[in-house]
């Protein structure tokens, strides 16, 4: 709650087009969670402009399309607070399969999954690993998970926020492991985990791909003690740990360097003896290096109009005084502030 709190209080989610990136990072690790290798950077391009990388498979490309459609689709239906229905999450999932799922041909049936139609064989969770619910008992299984579902909706607290995480929480574990689908299954659950945070006004939960080995050994371990804390710690804890990185960022991206223009070029004007000129020109060139990482001497020449060789004695003036931080040799030398 205090993670929350901080976030709101400097404006994160405020800044313009977070909305839309921060959807863009849940699609981009949910699809690598499941071997998508497509970055945060080409999906933007995927999504805005239509650019294909030809980095990255059709298929992998394809999964994050699909995953964005039924994000889309997602968060305009929950807002209208909808009991939830096998039928819809079939309609979900066969938005998150759209392009990728294929056609089954098993004993028990034929099925699609790019229709997101329910499974009719049965799985595994992984080599030796325990079965899933058999086939037979998913629809009756996920029809219970439904009005369990829409019964906790209903009775939720929309301002008790901790309820509301536990809920989506407890929501994408029960679905997970009935497993109604043959391949989709964490995606779709985890979208169905951000809808309920977006019905209820909280900030979606991510699972980023470097959480991978943790987030399923949690789902077997939940699993195998029948302790649905160890998710909920899990996903909490993940989820805290992500706000912390976002706030961090923020902070570092908006401590930029203030340079006091008449205080610095008197401090070198009596400290280090140099003409009121010179001064000038170096605290001018402090304040071009202020909002940057690195600089070069080429930049310093292109921007002043300096000759090369004046325009490195005011950067080793600067890093002598103790202003600029010199990094690498002398034919890739960078500056930055201190």
């Amino acid at each position: 709650m205090k993670l929350l709190q901080r976030y709101k209080a400097l404006g994160i989610s405020d800044q313009i087009d977070f909305d839309k990136f921060y959807l863009y990072s849940i699609i981009t690790h949910s699809t690598a969670i499941e071997g998508s290798t497509v970055t945060e950077v080409e999906a933007q391009l995927l999504f805005d402009e239509g650019i294909t990388s030809s980095k990255r498979t059709m298929l992998e490309q394809q999964m994050n399309l699909d995953l964005k459609v039924a994000y889309d689709y997602g968060r305009e239906w929950i807002k209208q607070h909808a009991p939830i229905t096998v039928d819809w999450l079939v309609l979900l999932a066969s938005k998150v399969m759209a392009r990728t799922g294929s056609e089954y041909h098993s004993i028990g049936g034929d099925f699609s999954a790019a229709k997101g139609e329910l499974r009719k064989v049965n799985v595994t969770a992984g080599m030796g690993g325990k079965s899933y619910l058999a086939y037979q008992k998913v629809p009756a299984r996920l029809a219970a998970f439904c009005e369990e579902l829409n019964q906790r909706r209903k009775a939720i607290d929309p301002t008790d926020v901790a309820a509301v995480y536990d809920l989506s929480f407890w929501a994408h574990f029960e679905l997970v492991t009935i497993h109604p689908w043959a391949d989709g299954n964490g995606r779709t659950c985890r979208l169905l985990m951000n809808l309920l945070q977006w019905e209820f006004d909280v900030l979606p939960t991510k699972v980023l791909k470097e959480d991978k080995a943790e987030y399923i050994q949690a789902l077997i371990d939940t699993r195998e003690s029948e302790d649905l804390n160890v998710f909920l710690n899990c996903m909490a804890r993940h989820h805290c740990q992500h706000l912390q990185t976002d706030i961090d960022q923020f902070m570092k991206s908006t401590d930029e360097k203030v340079v006091d223009k008449q205080d610095l070029e008197q401090k070198m004007v009596d400290k280090w003896s140099i003409k009121p000129s010179l001064a000038d020109k170096l605290v001018d060139i402090l304040e071009f290096v202020a909002d940057k990482d690195l600089i070069t001497t080429e930049e310093i020449v292109s921007h002043f109009g300096f000759n090369p060789t004046t325009a490195k004695r005011y950067l080793r003036q600067l890093t002598e005084f103790g202003y600029l931080e010199a990094h690498g040799g002398n034919k890739n030398r960078t500056y930055s502030m201190i």
